[in-house]
């Protein structure tokens, strides 16, 4: 069958079941099947099918997927979110806007620790929203400010994205992708507080400073044994002490101990908080099972080929190139959760990538980064939604207010882009690359 059709056969199939609201995961299955009996016999593609699947979660690697998610949700319940508030606020309490800044520079702390844009929201819009509410925050503002700085534990580690990119980028190392998103989780931060600083001028939200009846010294001891979680996880991972599986699950026994010792966890929230890991590592491993799947079909089909001799076909200029993948990508973030785009789109996009001299490491920062951004953008923007839960507002009321941080974060996203050495540096200095 003709390329091109078979390439619309599995995007149009795709899409259609999506907008009729089956499970993305089983959408991915049903297309992929639908797309290989145009080439392959039935007996063929179930045995194929089933065979993909499996081998697509056979990985030691991957175990560290569901062991990162236990940790970040013992986090979101074990009383760590105040503490790193607490902390923050030392650093931006005489800044405008300060509830603000310290729920940004939160969100970097909690999401480097769990790994998990939605945990960050969840805990730190948790923490300082009512404190925002009784200051007369602007809802809009405290939540826009939540949601967008949110997904910075997508890039600063440990995260699982990094993990399931590693592989399906095959096997790129992973204390190296950890290392090659600092400096851009960071800019992405930095960025969210430049915007909320501008608007809180703009708005009149003076400084309130910090708590003082804490005083800095406990501030400071409070924080130090879940910052050393940092230290501790990604120091074993990168002096290679031990892989990011067995890191995984140190962070997870290092959490729940520091849990039990503030006493903010028994035995029937743990329960609870087994079950809702459970149910969350299933989800994102059937999505990688299924989307092995339609890696195969796509590349039995020669979809990624005939995907990249379209993109060719516009420009050979590798910057015109550049902004083209990340346009797709953007697009595809605000439709798609980010397990599922990493894994069907890394095998279309990185060969093009490499071919015009863009590592995997960078591909893998620029993909990343373009789903933190669609992690902040409707229809699926799941931290979208819950930040506007957690801070009482519509999405029609917050979206307004995003708008110039969405602004700031695509310069980011092209700096990311354009310059190897926010995403290489670190790796570099440290003798990984």
């Amino acid at each position: 069958m003709n390329i091109v059709l078979t390439t619309i056969i599995l995007f149009v199939v795709f899409g259609v079941l999506l907008f009729m609201g089956v499970p993305i995961s089983v959408s991915i299955i049903i297309s992929s099947i639908v797309t290989a009996m145009s080439t392959l016999s039935w007996d063929q593609i179930t045995f194929i099918t089933m065979q993909k699947m499996n081998s697509g979660i056979e990985s030691f690697s991957l175990l560290a997927v569901p062991l990162f998610i236990l940790a970040g949700n013992i986090m979101n319940n074990g009383g760590i979110a105040k503490r790193l508030v607490n902390f923050a606020q030392l650093f931006v309490g005489k800044l405008p806007g300060n509830l603000a800044q310290a729920n940004i520079l939160g969100n970097m702390l909690f999401g480097a620790l769990s790994g998990s844009s939605v945990a960050a929201a969840s805990a730190m819009g948790g923490c300082i929203s009512p404190i925002e509410k009784e200051q007369e925050y602007d809802p809009a503002y405290s939540a826009a400010a939540n949601i967008a700085s949110a997904p910075t534990g997508l890039l600063i580690p440990p995260t699982s994205a990094f993990i399931v990119y590693s592989t399906v980028a095959g096997g790129v190392s992973i204390s190296t992708l950890f290392m090659a998103g600092y400096v851009p989780g960071i800019l992405m931060g930095l960025g969210c507080m430049v915007v909320a600083f501008i608007y809180a001028k703009k708005m009149g939200i003076k400084a309130t400073g910090r708590d003082k009846s804490i005083s800095v010294a406990k501030t400071i001891w409070d924080a130090i044994p879940s910052l050393l979680l940092i230290i501790i996880v990604i120091g074993g991972i990168v002096s290679g002490i031990f892989t990011a599986t067995e890191g995984a699950g140190i962070a997870v026994l290092y959490c729940l101990i520091l849990s039990i010792i503030y006493k903010s966890i028994d035995f029937k929230g743990f329960m609870e908080i087994l079950l809702n890991s459970a149910k969350t590592s299933g989800i994102i491993l059937f999505l990688i099972s299924a989307s092995s799947a339609m890696s195969f079909v796509m590349a039995y089909s020669g979809i990624p080929a005939a995907i990249s001799s379209a993109l060719l076909s516009v420009s050979t200029n590798k910057y015109v190139i550049f902004i083209l993948m990340n346009v797709i990508l953007l697009i595809i973030g605000m439709f798609m959760d980010i397990t599922p785009a990493i894994l069907i789109f890394t095998p279309i996009f990185l060969p093009i990538a490499q071919s015009f001299g863009m590592s995997d490491i960078q591909f893998g920062v620029m993909l990343i980064f373009n789903m933190c951004l669609g992690n902040i953008t409707p229809p699926v923007g799941s931290v979208l939604f819950v930040g506007c839960g957690i801070g009482h507002v519509s999405i029609e009321e917050v979206t307004p207010k995003l708008i110039p941080y969405f602004l700031v974060l695509i310069v980011m996203l092209l700096l990311v882009t354009f310059v190897p050495g926010l995403s290489l540096g670190v790796p570099s200095l440290m003798g990984l690359v």
